[in-house]
């Protein structure tokens, strides 16, 4: 170990704590957990997360695999932007009517999106033309360079002005009953004898042709869909009315076994969509919610670690072994870190100290936050040893005193970028805390906040739903997370910059 600390320290990449801000990285230390193997598999199309918890990782990754996944007869076709303005952000200020108009604009903008695919593959069979012809006709069919924006608005148009219909002629093979070509109307519904005669066809039978298609073509088509917290977080009535229309889209797209959505939604969410009931949610099956415990977030960080030179050369460590091998990883984890970061019989283990320092009111810590304090956790420690301080004990690069200076900046991060930016409306209640106990009662919260007991049970239940307080049921008190903490509760100094 000739190589300064301060010099691995410096070396030392750690990754952004969000997925889409390090497409070109990531595939080097994501660790493939078992819901990532599924959905490579195509077992599963709905991944539930808690926000940090690696939904959009998993999406990033799928479209990193799109070259081996080619090789598997599916063809990856995002719907929606991994980065910058959602597409469906533009609804918020004027969204369809009503989840049924909604369930048919997704439907459209599928189709749209499948027809420019099947163009850009040079799909050649019948059904394929059939359905590049019926998009031209109803002037449906965007071009290559054409933004998914541009796109939604098409369709949106499209299902607003004409919702009956448009105009358009369709033929059928006389022999099969088949759709052979399309110049007739496009209609939602089930056209009448009458209708069918005049040249009617449904949208169902536009995706029997998209299947009949790709099952010519020996292909399968995964529609991608990721953040949707972000396109609706300006309007809770616009989301529920968007996602319980996406997910009966879903449904009703099931029996065409070669179109996929590929959802993937926060896991508050979806209980927020779902409040008072949703009929269609006992009909979902393939469906996955993530979590993490302590092992795999171990092995997040390690794998975060042995991807960097600098650590394999420090320690003389070889990637694949570590990674490979669950007491190898124990051993790096605790060669790079103290065993403690609060030294005692009974204090907890690094590994447990991390976890309930970054964990919410709900007790669950995720990836997110653990990349940001690595992150902070490296900040500190250089900066520590470029003032002067000596060199953390043995073999470990990081010293306890820079654990609960990291932790500062996770906790600015969680308040006011999470909490605050997700709940506008709770960052006075929450403020009004600052400086106070990390344990309240009913009385206190009544003290604090000037309010009377009802509404002041009403508003720490609030708090308890979004993971800033824990209550105990023992005590009928409200504690406030570690995470929280050192922001907001004991009056920290300035937050040290990334």
């Amino acid at each position: 170990m000739t190589k300064k600390k301060l010099d691995v320290l410096r070396d030392l990449r750690i990754g952004n704590q969000v997925a889409e801000e390090e497409p070109d990285t990531l595939r080097e230390y994501f660790v493939q957990t078992d819901t990532w193997r599924t959905i490579y598999r195509g077992e599963i199309d709905i991944v539930y997360g808690a926000k940090g918890a690696g939904k959009s990782a998993i999406y990033v990754l799928i479209q990193q695999h799109e070259n081996d996944l080619a090789k598997k007869g599916i063809i990856l076709v995002a719907a929606e932007n991994v980065r910058g303005d959602p597409a469906f952000s533009a609804l918020v200020v004027d969204p369809p009517a009503s989840e049924r108009e909604f369930e048919s604009l997704w439907k459209i903008y599928f189709l749209s999106l499948i027809g420019r695919e099947f163009k850009i593959q040079g799909f050649e069979c019948e059904e394929a033309r059939t359905l590049i012809s019926a998009l031209e006709t109803a002037s449906l069919l965007p071009s290559r360079g054409m933004s998914l924006s541009s796109i939604l608005r098409t369709a949106q148009s499209f299902v607003r002005k004409r919702f009956g219909g448009v105009e358009t002629t369709v033929h059928f093979d006389q022999h099969s009953g088949g759709v052979t070509g399309i110049t007739g109307r496009i209609v939602f519904d089930e056209p009448t004898p009458d209708d069918r005669k005049s040249g009617d066809v449904s949208v169902a039978e536009l995706f029997d042709v998209v299947n009949t298609a790709l099952a010519k073509e020996r292909k399968r088509l995964w529609l991608l869909l990721d953040r949707l917290d972000v396109a609706f977080d300006d309007s809770a009535d616009l989301e529920k009315n968007a996602l319980r229309a996406l997910f009966r889209a879903y449904l009703s797209l099931n029996s065409y076994q070669r179109v996929v959505l590929k959802i993937f939604l926060r896991s508050d969410i979806w209980n927020r969509i779902t409040e008072g009931g949703f009929r269609e949610a006992t009909h979902l099956s393939r469906d996955r919610t993530i979590t993490w415990d302590t092992a795999s977030l171990k092995n997040l960080l390690v794998s975060r670690l042995i991807s960097n030179h600098a650590i394999r050369g420090y320690y003389r460590a070889t990637k694949t072994k570590v990674l490979q091998d669950v007491a190898e990883q124990d051993r790096l984890f605790y060669k790079v870190f103290p065993a403690q970061v609060r030294v005692g019989a009974k204090q907890s283990t690094t590994m447990d100290w991390l976890i309930k320092r970054t964990a919410d009111g709900t007790g669950k810590s995720s990836p997110r936050e653990l990349v940001l304090f690595l992150k902070s956790l490296r900040d500190v420690q250089i900066r520590r040893l470029e003032h002067g301080e000596p060199d953390p004990p043995g073999e470990t690069l990081f010293d306890r005193a820079a654990f609960e200076q990291a932790l500062v900046v996770v906790s600015e991060y969680r308040t006011t970028k999470v909490l605050y930016a997700e709940h506008p409306d709770l960052k006075e209640l929450i403020e009004g805390l600052r400086g106070t106990k990390s344990e309240q009662d009913i009385k206190s919260l009544m003290k604090v906040w000037g309010k009377k007991e009802d509404e002041a049970k009403g508003l720490a239940s609030r708090l308890v739903t979004i993971g800033f307080f824990e209550y105990r049921a023992d005590s009928g008190t409200f504690w406030v997370p570690y995470v929280y903490r050192p922001y907001l509760v004991t009056c920290p100094p300035e937050v040290p910059s990334l």
